[in-house]
């Protein structure tokens, strides 16, 4: 291994949490490199309703440890670190530190940053390299609005998340023709974040490994908040939310449903999904306790 070699590679999410290209560009990579560090700073999140700074600390660990779990899900080991609220210095920080041999900076098209509006990925790109490799894997919101036959749906889950069910339909649809998925993730006060990220992770692994694109992440407990927000940020097509069939649901006893689709023109849809067989399994354990 070559002194290069020796050194780490740094993945840098920028208010988003990867998704399938960088995946694909971490697995070409590997062995190449001494570790994987995966950073973000504490900046406002592509979608999801945030109110405070520690939800912003909050939402850059969700992407951090989101990603670090897919990486998981095909063998790669990985650390975690959330920065400084500021992109620019976060990143020039997380170099400084780690001093890696490459830079996987995924970003949005067009970010930028201070009061001139600098452009983030050619700003940090100038300052790291030649020392360190630099590549933007880049993320764009309007990638739905390009290709006219390409649908993007917004998933809405979280005990769901992981369901055989769900998944399944979401590999049908992309069968009937090219789909993309941003999935978000409410947080419940029954479910654990660290659940959240394991089965997030799990179906954006299975999806990929299908080539499909998605992403999400865990967001604000209020879904009708994460959901308004999502469809401001994204060009959606379409909203699914998922629930499991039989049971009741805080969710549909708000409406939610109903109340998305008076802020939407776009189809709603509430598809109700059978329990995961880990769920199932616990839950007959806790029954045979009792």
């Amino acid at each position: 291994m070559s002194e290069a070699e020796k050194r780490p590679l740094l993945i840098f999410l920028n208010e988003v949490a990867g998704g399938r290209k960088l995946l694909q560009a971490v697995r070409e990579r590997e062995g190449q490199y001494s570790r994987v560090i995966v950073v973000a700073p504490q900046n406002q999140p592509s979608v999801g309703q945030l109110i405070d700074a520690g939800e912003l600390r909050e939402a850059a660990r969700a992407r951090v440890e989101v990603t670090m779990a897919v990486l998981s899900e095909f063998g790669i080991d990985s650390v975690g670190e959330v920065m400084d609220p500021e992109s620019w210095l976060a990143a020039t920080d997380a170099v400084r530190a780690h001093e890696p041999g490459e830079i996987l900076f995924s970003a949005l098209y067009d970010s930028r940053f201070g009061f001139t509006r600098r452009d983030l990925v050619e700003w940090v790109k100038e300052r790291v390299e030649p020392d360190t490799r630099f590549t933007h894997i880049p993320v764009r919101l309007e990638d739905d609005s390009i290709r006219l036959d390409l649908i993007h749906t917004l998933v809405v889950a979280t005990k769901t998340v992981a369901a055989p069910d769900l998944v399944q339909r979401l590999k049908e649809r992309t069968a009937a023709g090219p789909h993309r998925y941003t999935i978000v993730c409410p947080r419940a006060d029954d479910v654990s974040e660290a659940e959240i990220v394991r089965d997030l992770a799990s179906t954006l692994a299975e999806l990929y490994r299908a080539e499909i694109d998605a992403t999400g992440q865990p967001m604000s407990p209020d879904p009708f908040l994460a959901v308004k927000n999502a469809i401001e940020h994204y060009r959606i097509n379409e909203v699914l939310i998922s629930t499991f069939a039989g049971e009741s649901s805080h969710w549909l006893e708000e409406d939610l449903v109903g109340r998305v689709r008076e802020i939407t023109e776009k189809q709603v849809q509430h598809i109700e999904v059978g329990r995961a067989p880990t769920a199932v399994a616990a839950a007959v354990a806790e029954e045979g306790g009792q």
